[in-house]
């Protein structure tokens, strides 16, 4: 392997663009706006500039160009495939044009937020990712006095004046209903996400209540049960929908590992999926396509997602408005969901 040579106190760009044969502006160019150098030149520079062992000052080119090339995701939880793969998504488009990403999560916590967004300011990120619209509407103020392009991702609204990428949740949810409704079940239960502070579970929730309501059919408030999303709670919450009196023949839940909680609760008390019960997920992480039975779901695109909350982000300099994206979720029809059988007794028999 081939030594670095270490860093000399009197190496500058130029004479290290002289020593590699390369200007000292395409230099500066790689370290400042690497986007408007061609690929193959970016490579070429960058591993001149790392074999000289310079290290560019950051706070000298933030004072310089009023930037520091760096951008916030604040997002609920680290515990997700689903925002994991956003924000991979959000990072390897950044990291392409010379970004480096600083993420902080929330735990569904608007004041957590808020914190989080202040941080990030101080620390003098030139944009931002939030999930979803649950917060202070002063915290967007925040953000535009500050001067601070960002984006909201996971949902979709007309009526929200700010720049977003993502689907909207009750017409999702409607979708599901619709399905489960359209192949025969006319008794259905939810588990759904808390709905406090998070306007993705709550707006579920009332996009599949509103397809049922369309179709003539009641959803009871005991047919609706709010956890957090865990396999442990979702567990809990299919045994109190299967105590009911008459227990639903289908259960939306409100996303993939509830739907996993619940599938291990029916499977754990010898009931069979789905010839006695059907259950649906929401995202189409991995682990929906790989159990056993698999879970019909709703396919999120979480990485390209991230990757167009971040072109969004990119191009906020640009003098056009930035083009919101709203994406239509593909249903993922699997082997959880089948027609009901006759009755309940037949479908819970032992």
């Amino acid at each position: 392997m081939k030594r670095k040579s270490a860093p000399l106190p009197g190496d500058t760009l130029k004479s290290i663009a002289a020593a590699g044969g390369i200007s000292s502006a395409t230099l500066s160019r790689v370290l400042n706006h690497p986007e408007k150098v061609r690929p193959d030149l970016r490579a070429r520079a960058m591993a001149l500039l790392a074999e000289a062992g310079y290290v560019p000052h950051g706070a000298a080119r933030s004072l310089a160009s009023r930037k520091t090339r760096t951008m916030g995701a604040i997002i609920p939880t680290v515990d997700s495939a689903l925002f994991a793969k956003l924000v991979d998504g959000m990072q390897q488009a950044i990291h392409e044009h010379g970004y480096q990403l600083l993420l902080a999560s929330t735990n569904y916590s608007p004041a957590r937020e808020a914190g989080e967004v202040r941080a990030l300011i101080e620390r003098g990120v030139d944009a931002m990712m939030l999930v979803g619209r649950s917060r202070d509407p002063e915290l967007y103020e925040l953000l535009h006095s500050k001067g601070i392009p960002f984006v909201t991702t996971c949902h979709y609204d007309d009526a929200d004046p700010w720049p977003m990428v993502g689907w909207d949740n009750a017409a999702a949810a409607q979708r599901i209903a619709d399905y489960l409704l359209d192949i025969g079940h006319r008794r259905l239960g939810v588990i759904a996400g808390i709905s406090k502070d998070n306007d993705r579970a709550a707006d579920r929730v009332a996009g599949f209540t509103r397809a049922l309501t369309r179709r003539g059919i009641d959803l009871p408030p005991q047919y609706v049960i709010e956890k957090p999303y865990t396999v442990p709670e979702a567990r809990r919450a299919m045994a109190t929908l299967l105590r009911l009196p008459e227990p639903p023949t289908a259960v939306m839940c409100g996303n993939d590992i509830l739907a996993y909680g619940a599938l291990q609760e029916c499977l754990w008390q010898n009931l069979r999926v789905p010839e006695q019960i059907s259950i649906t997920g929401f995202d189409n992480i991995e682990m929906a396509a790989h159990c056993r039975p698999g879970i019909t779901t709703l396919n999120v695109p979480a990485f390209e997602l991230g990757q167009r909350a971040a072109n969004i982000l990119l191009a906020a300099d640009a003098d056009t408005p930035p083009e919101n994206v709203c994406i239509e979720l593909e249903l993922i029809v699997r082997d959880t969901t089948a027609p009901p059988r006759s009755s309940t007794s037949a479908r819970l028999g032992s």
